[in-house]
């Protein structure tokens, strides 16, 4: 379904149980919300799963292409409202772990939990930003398909470029399928995107921390860095993936995700029956 979100149209699925706990699932770059397919399917049955394609990916409206991590945020703070959750769990893999992170440093009242995935709350160094404006300039040269084809191949761990050739096409076919102005102005977004480290020790509700093992993009150290800053924070490292770690290896992947859920929805309904 459609909806319109601080002047802009987000497209959203929902399904699952409407009275179990709210799961929020935000997508990485430049992806759309079918990357958490096995994801939703694994927590339907007890959850409400709720996927959207954040601004300018997927069937969202794409507008005028000036994006900010903040803008997302409040996206997603709207979309919420507009759902009429008060709280939720937020999954958050890559750009969608930026997102949750500044969300969760913003408007720490509105999450139950967080799921970090693939991602890292320190700001892009001067190295980082520089490969942002090499990759503007490929997708202003090449397009979507030629940012794709050079994007693609660092995703995924080595030994699963041949074994899991239908997720990588899939990828490669929603690159592709993105606006080359939605590409440029979320790269514009993810180079400016503020440093959360400092809010880290701040964080009061369960967060899980999940990280391919042989990512390359947001490396493992990253996730450790956060997992000693997130007070009772869990990570696991995910085997045999990289940064496409809940698409390489989802059963490991959805296996630790539902041991958690199943732990933060214990915990409300014992808050629940305690008040």
């Amino acid at each position: 379904m459609k909806i319109k979100v601080n002047g802009g149209s987000l497209f959203c699925a929902e399904s699952g149980n409407p009275s179990g706990l709210p799961i929020l699932f935000l997508h990485g770059f430049p992806f759309d919300h079918r990357m958490w397919r096995s994801q939703i399917e694994a927590t339907t049955r007890l959850y409400r799963a709720i996927a959207y394609d954040i601004r300018g990916h997927g069937a969202s409206e794409v507008g005028d292409g000036q994006y900010m991590i903040e803008g997302h945020v409040e996206d997603l703070v709207g979309l919420m409202d507009h759902l009429e959750i008060g709280r939720a769990v937020v999954v958050g893999l890559s750009m969608g772990g930026y997102i949750s992170l500044r969300a969760l440093e913003k408007h720490p009242q509105r999450f139950i939990a967080a799921v970090l995935c693939d991602t890292r709350s320190e700001s892009d160094s001067n190295e980082g930003k520089l490969k942002r404006y090499a990759g503007i300039e490929l997708v202003r040269k090449a397009g979507s398909a030629g940012f794709a084809e050079s994007f693609v191949g660092g995703l995924f761990a080595p030994g699963n470029l041949k074994s899991h050739v239908r997720e990588k096409e899939e990828i490669r076919k929603t690159i592709e399928n993105t606006s080359p102005l939605s590409i440029a102005g979320t790269l514009i977004a993810l180079a400016a995107r503020t440093d959360t480290t400092p809010s880290l020790q701040s964080i009061k509700v369960p967060t899980l921390i999940m990280v391919g093992e042989f990512d390359q993009l947001t490396p493992p150290a990253a996730s450790e860095a956060m997992h000693e800053r997130i007070p009772g924070s869990q990570l696991h490292i995910v085997p045999a993936a990289a940064h496409m770690s809940n698409l390489e290896n989802p059963e490991f992947f959805n296996e630790r995700l539902l041991q958690f859920l199943k732990m933060v929805a214990d915990m409300e309904a014992h808050k629940t029956a305690g008040s």
